[in-house]
């Protein structure tokens, strides 16, 4: 795959504790656990294009319970950064629980830095994607992380 550059800038979202062990903007849990694009001890973070499905994958990883204390961010993606995009056409077998086809996919693009952010589907929203940002990147240091901003959480999401 041959990464392209945005042409124009863009943003992307994610959902956080910032009391918790890693700040939100910050790569310390993917070093320590494997997730569905990289395996432990990759230096990635894992955002959401929208808004809402960074909503939809914190409650995912939450069993459904309301996770306390999350804020939010909103990240600048400037121009000129580079990227790929993965279809479910282009990778069989990537949303099955275990992640084999897609963790072995993202190890290698983000060993290779071939690209500062990899574009994903969603497995929970599968027409929304996911954006894994390889911090080892160059292109990373362009990437300006907004202000923490407490989520609100609608109680109907809970039952």
């Amino acid at each position: 795959m041959t990464p392209r550059k945005l042409a124009d800038a863009r943003r992307c979202f994610r959902i956080g504790d910032p009391e918790g062990r890693f700040r939100i903007w910050d790569d310390g849990g993917a070093r320590l656990v494997s997730g569905r694009w990289h395996g432990a001890g990759a230096g990635v973070i894992y955002a959401a294009e929208h808004y809402s499905t960074a909503m939809l994958e914190k409650l995912v990883h939450h069993n459904g319970q309301l996770p306390r204390g999350q804020h939010w961010i909103d990240v600048h993606i400037p121009a000129g950064t580079s990227y790929e995009v993965v279809t479910g056409d282009m990778l069989p077998r990537w949303a099955e629980r275990d992640g084999t086809a897609a963790r072995t996919f993202g190890a290698a693009w983000q060993a290779e830095r071939r690209s500062c952010l990899l574009y994903v589907p969603s497995v929970v929203a599968r027409m929304e994607r996911n954006v894994i940002v390889n911090t080892a990147h160059p292109d990373f240091a362009g990437l300006k992380p907004g202000l923490e901003t407490p989520v609100w959480w609608d109680d109907r999401l809970f039952g």
